[in-house]
């Protein structure tokens, strides 16, 4: 039988007696204990070895994650560039557009003076409906056209 905490003997109290018994059982308790002590220090490496596992999985997970977000970061940079580059080339484009539609039409210098004139009467800042990007932009339009009757490039009266 082995030795069990319910006794009031100690190992000290079991060895002292000497009995072959005793010391069968306090043999027998110790090999137990032994065998449990082994089988946790398996268990404690196991769960060593796991914990070790998850912990290189998090760190390679962080640094994925961190690696996402530069890409992220660097995409979005891209992103933000090109759409500021569309928008600005659209918008020009457009611009150049609407220009070339205000001033339609005209095909001598008077004309021009005169059409400028009134587009400024309608677009100029201070008025409700003004617009001072318009403004520039038939100001830069005028002075082409300018320079192009100037130049002979069309017909100057």
């Amino acid at each position: 039988m082995l030795y069990n905490e319910e006794k009031e003997l100690s190992f000290d109290d079991l060895l002292k007696k000497g009995d072959p018994d005793s010391l069968k059982e306090c043999k027998e308790w110790l090999e137990a204990e032994e065998r449990k002590i082994s089988a946790e220090k398996g268990r404690l490496a196991y769960e060593e070895t796991f914990f070790e596992k998850k912990m290189d999985i998090l760190k390679g997970g962080f640094a994925q994650l961190e690696a996402d977000k530069k890409k992220l970061e660097r995409e979005r940079i891209a992103f933000e560039t090109e759409k500021a580059v569309n928008k600005e080339y659209h918008s020009q484009a457009a611009y150049e557009d609407l220009a070339g539609t205000l001033f339609a039409g005209v095909n001598n210098y008077l004309g021009l003076k005169k059409r400028y004139k009134d587009l400024l009467k309608i677009f100029h800042p201070d008025n409700m409906c003004g617009d001072h990007e318009m403004v520039i932009l038939i100001n830069r339009e005028y002075d082409r056209l300018k320079n192009d009757f100037e130049m002979g490039f069309r017909s100057v009266n």
